[in-house]
């Protein structure tokens, strides 16, 4: 697994990958997982009152990446996000690749950028403030998602706002409402595996926000 944390900014502040060595890893999941960081940083609110839009629309959202697949695809509320902020191949593809995953990891400084429409990526929240986010990369895109929770949970930076289902103890969670091409909340994700599936539906009682 590859792991990716930026800044408010959308700027890489660490990257880090989980085994004995990077080529144990999909070397592809590393730029995914830093895309998958700007992504939800960059379409996810401050809580109330801390810089979100006058009228209080949209105000204290945290948008996952998984939160995205249904509203990007045709006809959706989001269609043709997925192509707008593209990686920067400068940032993303320079320096030396011996280096990926530690701390001077190449990208670390960078604004990778990118828009990610699947699982993995996650705001990150202190109890009064959107501090960055979180991008998990290399397994299925929901069990990346679990992945990225989890490790929000042990950070203790989940003190989110809301998400795109109000008053669902879920907040940004992976939601699989998706039948027959359609998502009942305009905000589904495909389902990945079973235990998957099972696992993500119960992290907010195994792994409770806040």
């Amino acid at each position: 697994m590859w792991g990716t944390l930026v800044n408010r900014d959308g700027f890489v502040c660490a990257v880090a990958f989980s085994g004995p060595d990077r080529d144990n890893q999909w070397p592809g999941s590393r730029i995914i997982s830093a895309q998958k960081a700007h992504t939800a940083n960059a379409f996810s609110q401050p809580p109330d009152g801390i810089g979100g839009r006058p009228d209080g629309l949209f105000q204290g959202l945290s948008l996952s990446t998984a939160n995205l697949f249904s509203a990007v695809q045709p006809g959706g509320s989001l269609y043709g996000l997925q192509h707008s902020n593209p990686v920067d191949p400068a940032a993303a593809y320079s320096g030396d690749p011996t280096l990926a995953g530690l701390e001077n990891d190449p990208i670390v400084g960078q604004k990778v950028g990118g828009v990610n429409v699947f699982g993995g990526g996650l705001a990150l929240y202190t109890q009064d403030a959107l501090i960055g986010a979180l991008g998990v990369s290399g397994d299925t895109s929901c069990t990346d998602h679990v992945i990225a929770w989890k490790i929000r949970d042990a950070f203790e930076l989940d003190n989110i706002p809301s998400g795109v289902l109000p008053n669902v103890a879920g907040g940004d969670n992976i939601i699989h409402d998706r039948a027959g091409g359609e998502s009942a909340s305009g905000f589904g994700h495909p389902t990945c595996t079973p235990p998957a599936t099972a696992e993500a539906a119960a992290l907010p009682l195994t792994h409770p926000l806040g």
